[in-house]
């Protein structure tokens, strides 16, 4: 593949291609340390993160790769330097691979049109977070072998998310049923065209799901009164202990990251027997590794 802008587009086949690679490089398997050796990735976020980015960091390193790590604060951006004239002054450099996050969607895909080297998306706008969707169907495949048949709750903020956007598009292609709950306000329009369900009920539904991911409520993001308060969401639909009492007994948990531990997800749940919120993070350097290894091919 050369490039990974988005799921979008991409084949049931193709997904577990990937996913399947991705468990070569699981703790344990083949010595992959010489796949990128004296190549470049580089590291362009124009936007804050912790996961994401230290997972492309540290599976960039265990395949050999040298690692460029490129931050706002402090970049020529500040003087009014553009978007593509930073990606081609980083290209020049010589990267195999140019990793970015940008706050606007659609800022991967450009920068592909006017590079050569390969583009991986880790994260646009609200638009998708194709890698986040990948790791988080390789944990629940982990578990559950195939996803035929389950249902996936994915709770929360999905108008501000990439996460549930790219979520909803690798889990329906893999055969599970993918329910979609928040606020209306929350909800944008177009979901069920993208084959998911709608509901404002989460206790209704709340029993169905194998598992439940829960998504960060955005705040930064929201220029309008979405909400009459972060207490009134919570107590709508945050994952309390009570109702992890009223889910199936292996249902699991998931969160993308950061937790607002106690508005959308309980520290008890968070912590608890059903959370894989840490296999999440383990598993997303496995599979990252995979991706840049399939995109610097």
């Amino acid at each position: 593949m050369r490039h990974l802008l988005g799921i979008a587009g991409w084949r049931r086949d193709e997904l577990e291609a990937l996913l399947d690679r991705a468990q070569a490089h699981l703790p344990g398997g083949p010595d992959a340390s010489h796949v990128l050796r004296g190549r470049v990735v580089a590291n362009l976020f124009f936007e804050d993160s912790t996961r994401t980015r230290s997972s492309f960091e540290v599976a960039a390193r265990k395949l050999g790769a040298d690692v460029l790590n490129w931050s706002y604060a402090g970049s020529s951006v500040s003087k009014g330097e553009t978007l593509l004239d930073t990606a081609r002054n980083i290209e020049a450099m010589g990267p195999a691979v140019i990793v970015i996050r940008h706050r606007s969607s659609g800022a991967p895909g450009l920068v592909a049109r006017h590079v050569k080297c390969a583009v991986v998306n880790a994260g646009d706008g609200a638009h998708e977070h194709p890698s986040q969707a990948l790791l988080d169907a390789f944990t629940l495949r982990q578990r559950w072998g195939r996803l035929d048949g389950r249902t996936v709750l994915i709770v929360g903020d999905v108008l501000h998310s990439r996460v549930a956007r790219s979520n909803l598009l690798c889990l329906k292609a893999l055969g599970a049923r993918v329910v979609l709950c928040g606020p209306p306000t929350l909800l944008p329009p177009g979901l069920e065209e993208m084959g998911g369900e709608v509901t404002h009920q989460l206790d209704a539904v709340l029993p169905q799901a194998d598992a439940v991911m829960c998504l960060r409520l955005q705040t930064e993001r929201m220029s309008e009164a979405f909400l009459p308060s972060q207490r009134e969401y919570s107590r709508l639909f945050g994952i309390t202990p009570a109702r992890a009492e009223r889910m199936k007994p292996d249902a699991l948990v998931l969160h993308p990251g950061p937790i607002n531990r106690g508005v959308e997800l309980s520290p008890v749940v968070a912590d608890g027997p059903r959370s894989v919120i840490l296999e999440q993070v383990a598993n997303g350097v496995a599979v990252r590794r995979a991706i840049l290894e399939a995109c610097a091919s």
